[in-house]
C-alpha cells in the first residue's frame, strides 16, 4: 500500500467528487479512479459508492477515511520532526556550568533557547570546574560548557561571554566591610577561604592578584563551591575573593566590595571542535545572535 494511494483516498472522500479530486491533485482522472480501484482491491472491500451523480463513503470506507488521515498526519509529523533535528530545531543539548556562571548565565541562556528553539530541551549539570567539562566535552558527556579558561588539552573551542571583575567577600563585622576603598594590599595578614580544587582558576587568580601586591595568600579553610564558601565567610572564618557573579547569592552576614586591583577572570561558552551536530550548531547561532544577552 502506497502512501500517496492514501492521499488520493482522503482527496476523493473530501470531495465526494473524482474530477475535483484530481484536479486537485493535478494527475489525471482515470490514474485516480485507477488508483483508488488498485486500493479497493488491495484492502478487499469497496470504500466507494459511485453512481452517475454522486459518489459517497461506504461504511468501510469512512471507517478507513479516520485510519488514513491518522498514518497520514503521523508521517506528516515524522517528516517534520526529521526535518527539525536535522536542521537542529529538536532535541536534547546537555549544559554545563561552573560555579556561579549558573546563577549569572544560565537563566539568560535558557530563555534565549526557549525562545528560538522551543523544540530544544536543556539538560543541565552545575558547579562544574574547568577541566572537569572539558573532559566531558571531549568524551560526549556535555555538548556546550560554560567555563573558566584556560582551557587544558586539544579540540575546544571558546568563545567569551564575559570578562568577569574579582570582587571581596567578608564577614559583615569585618573592618573592611565599611572601608572607603579596599584593594588586595589591604588583604595582606588576612585568612582566606578558597576553593577546594588544585585546578580553579579563580584560586589562580586570587594568587597572582595577592603575588603582585607584595604577598602570598594565606588559606585557612577550603570550599568545595562558592555556595559553601561565602557560608564560611559569613560565619566569620575569613575573607574570599570571588568572581563578581558571587553577588548572584546574597547571604546573610556576608558583605561584597569592589577590589580596586583584583584583577578579572574569563567566562566563556566551550564546545568541542570536531562536533558536527546541527543541534548544537543552532544553540550556537541563537546565543551569537545580535540582541542575544547571556551575560549579567
Amino acid at each position: 500500500m502506497e502512501l500517496r494511494h492514501l492521499r488520493y483516498f482522503v482527496t476523493v472522500a473530501e470531495t465526494c467528487h473524482f474530477g475535483r479530486a484530481a484536479e486537485r491533485l493535478h494527475i489525471a482522472q482515470p490514474a485516480l479512479s485507477q488508483a483508488i480501484r488498485q486500493l479497493e482491491a488491495e484492502l478487499g472491500a469497496s470504500l466507494f459508492t459511485r453512481t452517475t451523480r454522486q459518489v459517497a463513503l461506504t461504511a468501510a470506507g469512512g471507517f478507513f477515511l479516520a485510519e488514513a488521515r491518522r498514518v497520514l498526519g503521523t508521517v506528516e509529523e515524522s517528516v517534520r520532526g526529521v526535518r527539525r533535528i536535522a536542521d537542529g530545531r529538536l532535541g536534547l543539548v546537555r549544559i554545563g556550568f561552573t560555579g556561579t556562571a549558573a546563577f549569572s548565565h544560565l537563566p539568560a541562556i535558557a530563555r534565549r533557547v526557549q525562545q528560538e528553539l522551543p523544540g530544544v530541551a536543556l539538560e543541565i549539570e552545575a558547579d562544574l570546574l574547568t577541566p572537569a567539562q572539558c573532559d566531558a566535552l571531549r568524551d560526549g558527556t556535555l555538548d556546550l560548557a560554560v567555563l573558566r579558561p584556560p582551557t587544558r588539552g586539544d579540540g575546544i573551542e571558546l568563545r567569551t561571554l564575559e570578562v568577569e571583575p574579582l570582587i571581596l567577600a567578608v564577614p559583615a563585622a569585618h573592618p573592611l566591610a565599611t572601608a572607603p576603598t579596599v584593594s588586595v594590599a589591604d588583604l595582606r595578614g588576612e585568612g582566606f577561604v578558597g576553593y577546594a580544587s588544585k585546578d580553579s582558576v579563580v584560586n589562580d587568580a586570587v594568587n597572582c592578584a595577592c603575588q603582585a601586591a607584595g604577598f602570598s595568600p594565606r588559606r585557612e579553610h577550603d570550599a568545595a563551591g562558592t555556595a559553601v564558601l561565602l557560608a564560611l565567610v559569613a560565619g566569620g572564618l575569613g575573607v574570599a575573593v570571588v568572581p563578581a557573579s558571587a553577588r548572584a547569592l546574597p547571604l546573610a552576614g556576608v558583605v561584597f566590595r569592589d577590589l580596586a586591583d583584583g584583577g578579572t577572570v574569563e567566562l566563556a561558552l566551550a564546545w568541542r571542535g570536531d562536533d558536527d551536530s546541527p543541534l548544537v550548531r543552532a544553540v550556537l547561532d541563537v546565543l551569537e545572535t545580535p540582541g542575544c544577552e547571556v551575560s549579567r
